[in-house]
């Protein structure tokens, strides 16, 4: 079945699912399963001067999805997944983690060149849950309607409301309301999927089993670098630690030592001392120079010139100058090359350009070769077309979904929260989603409901073999024990 991408003016898009029938042995036990993939067409209720005009077509939206065969489905979990960006496609949760079939993109040091492969995913959560790929309009294959404008689904409001409107649609129209249900995503799809929670909650009366948060961004002050703002500097220190303690610079010690010593730095002296402002003491401000330049990697002199506080592009700049090598944001354990070794700022993230190859071709592939689904246009797995992302809810303050997941918890006690960081994740640092977990206001006796899990890795922790296998395992483990049956 082909999709129509050029609609003629008068005729309405149509859903384009394709399905076709799929095995894999997992555990010693093979699993016959359902896959479909395509575009649904989102439409919205439209009405002129209080009169009700019908339900117009707004988007088609690209969804790949996988069903158990003959399985219950009052008992059988659904998984929505997807990623974040904003601009991401689901492609690296869905070849990286959670599919049935995952790509072998190699890592640090033995990267697998081209052309790629695709194998059966082993440790695959269709074996506990069955899944569902958003990609959210103007990545993969999402758009507008013809005629439609993209730019009123690129923000924050926009984003929650209708990604919300495909996961009840989906439920409705597969007869799901009754099964256990689960969000899954990464970084901005952490900010999004906790207020998806919420929405589905108070919009729809749809509560969740569990959210499954990989690489969290849910409370940007922890993550903004901006002029005023001391705390993403502190919390960022115990991932710069990290990061030199793969490239070498902290000797024989463990990662586990270097990490508690920086956690409690950055907790207390450090952030005490940003804090003071002129009024640190010429000799506490040696001691934190000192101190800082250690734990980080970096020469006390730089730590001096950039007056105690180093943001993130400048550090993964600056700490492996002296051997011409950058290192990248996604990921601190891979490194990368510049034209220009005198620059402030890296001109691209290594560990980016090092796995986007593999996962594009391995999914523009899959789709065409193994799924059938036939489409033109180009599948955007990192899309700028996004851009300018509309966070006008948020005026004059920070963005935060903290409190949407704190109101989801304390509505919804049964809700389980799955929290994962990467030890070498730059982008959104393991100790900022351990400050947004610690300062959420929920009550005592919920703070159980929250699992936090750590990988000696990076953004996308599944990358590193050994973290992808513990990782899978940890969160079929949530899955299977939030499902309540």
């Amino acid at each position: 079945m082909a999709a129509n991408d050029e609609q003629k003016p008068s005729e309405e898009p149509t859903d384009d699912l394709v399905t076709s029938q799929h095995s894999i042995t997992v555990g010693g036990r093979e699993l016959a399963y359902t896959a479909t993939a395509g575009r649904i067409v989102l439409r919205q209720e439209k009405h002129t001067d209080g009169a009700f005009d019908g339900n117009v077509a707004k988007a088609e939206v690209f969804l790949t999805a996988y069903t158990l065969d003959d399985a219950d489905p009052g008992q059988r979990p659904v998984t929505f997944a997807f990623n974040g960006g904003p601009g991401s496609a689901s492609v690296w949760l869905h070849l990286g983690l959670f599919g049935p079939r995952r790509v072998v993109s190699g890592d640090v040091g033995d990267l697998t060149p081209p052309p790629y492969a695709l194998v059966d995913n082993a440790e695959t959560l269709l074996a506990d849950s069955d899944l569902v790929f958003i990609d959210p309009v103007s990545t993969g294959y999402s758009r507008a309607v013809k005629g439609g404008k993209p730019e009123e689904f690129h923000g924050f409001a926009a984003d929650i409301e209708y990604i919300s409107e495909v996961i009840r649609l989906w439920t409705s129209r597969h007869d799901r309301w009754m099964s256990p249900k689960f969000i899954a995503g990464e970084s901005y799809g952490t900010t999004r999927g906790a207020a998806i929670a919420e929405r589905l909650q108070s919009k729809y009366g749809m509560y969740l089993n569990g959210l499954i948060l990989i690489s969290t961004a849910m409370d940007f002050n922890a993550l903004d670098f901006s002029e005023g703002n001391e705390l993403p500097y502190a919390l960022f220190v115990p991932t710069y630690a990290a990061i030199a303690h793969y490239h070498g610079l902290h000797g024989d010690r463990a990662l586990s030592d270097v990490v508690a010593e920086a956690v409690e730095f950055a907790n207390r002296d450090y952030l005490w001392a940003l804090v003071q402002g002129s009024r640190l003491s010429p000799e506490d401000r040696q001691s934190t120079v000192d101190r800082l330049a250690a734990i980080t990697g970096l020469s006390p002199d730089y730590v001096d010139r950039v007056n105690l506080r180093i943001e993130h592009i400048r550090f993964f700049t600056e700490l492996l100058r002296s051997r011409r090598l950058t290192v990248g944001r996604i990921d601190g354990r891979f490194t990368g090359w510049e034209a220009d070794y005198g620059r402030e700022r890296f001109s691209h993230d290594p560990s980016i350009s090092a796995i986007t190859g593999p996962y594009a071709s391995a999914l523009n592939h899959y789709l065409h070769g193994e799924l059938n689904y036939r489409n033109e246009l180009p599948y955007e797995v990192l899309s700028d077309r996004v851009r300018p992302w509309s966070y006008k809810d948020f005026e004059n303050s920070h963005v935060t979904v903290a409190d949407k997941l704190a109101a989801a918890m304390r509505t919804n006690p049964h809700l389980r929260v799955h929290i994962a960081a990467g030890y070498h994740d730059g982008a959104t640092p393991f100790a900022g989603s351990d400050h947004v977990v610690a300062h959420l206001a929920i009550p005592d006796e919920l703070r159980a409901n929250i699992d936090l899990a750590y990988y000696e890795a990076g953004h996308m922790m599944y990358i590193h073999e050994p973290s992808r296998l513990q990782q899978s395992a940890d969160i079929a483990a949530f899955v299977r024990t939030s499902s309540n049956r």
